[in-house]
Parts: structure tokens; sequence; C-alpha cells
């Protein structure tokens, strides 16, 4: 059984990552397992820094590792089994990168459709499929 779980959480819709959540919350019931739920903050860009508060950075990553909190403390896992973290970066790779530190056995996320633009550059669930160590489950939304 699939003992640590990752879920990555888009913050700005987060009723997307609810399946994900649900499903890796039940799988780590069923194997006395954890889960981690990440976000991954973008980079700011260099000719907007300027145009930003100071401590910007600081700011959004505080209200997301809020926002975990809340999602971790709502999703009925005991607070010992449920974690969350916050980094910056590219979302695959800042994904595939937390589930090698964990290290995590599974990589729970949900997608939306495919559209044409997705055939053509891939999207980060297809990109944590192929690059990442562990095992992914993909759930369509």
């Amino acid at each position: 059984m699939f003992k640590t779980i990752l879920v990555p959480v888009d913050l700005a819709e987060p009723e997307l990552a609810k399946p994900a959540i649900d499903t890796a919350v039940a799988m780590a019931r069923a194997s006395s397992g954890s889960v981690r739920l990440i976000n991954v903050l973008p980079m700011t860009p260099v000719m907007l820094a300027e145009y930003v508060p100071p401590d910007f950075d600081t700011q959004q990553r505080k209200t997301a590792e809020d926002a975990l909190a809340a999602l971790a403390r709502d999703c009925g896992l005991d607070a010992r089994h449920v974690s969350g973290i916050v980094r910056q970066g590219g979302i695959y790779h800042e994904v595939i990168e937390e589930a090698k530190a964990l290290p995590a056995d599974l990589i729970v996320m949900t997608s939306h459709r495919p559209d044409m633009r997705s055939y053509f550059l891939g999207s980060n669930a297809g990109h944590m499929v192929r690059y990442a160590t562990c095992s992914v489950l993909v759930l369509r939304s």
C-alpha cells in the first residue's frame, strides 16, 4: 500500500483538488499512512519586482501556508498524518522534487480535460506522470 501520499493543490481552484485530497485521505487511512499537501508559488517576474511590495513573496507564502493549513484541518485526517508545504518555482519540477525529498510513494492529483494546448505543450500532470520516480494517480475532474 501507499504510506506517504503527496497531493498538489492549486489554491486558485481548491475545489479542483477536493477529489484528489479525498482519495489520498482514504488511501492513507487504509494504510495508516500520511498525506502531504503541496502548493507551488510562481516566481515573481523581475520586470514586476518594482511594482510589488518588498515583502510580496513573504505575504504570498503566508497566505498559501494558511490556506493549506485550513485544507489539512478540513480533510478529516488526524493532524499527525497530514501536513502542508509551500514551494516556489515551476509546478511539476517542485512537486517532483518534493516527492523525492519526502520520499513519497504516490502523487495523487486532479487534471483538467486536455485541450489542444496541452496536447502540444504537455500539462503539469503529464510531466509528473513521465518524470516522477513514484507512482502517480491522475483523477479527471
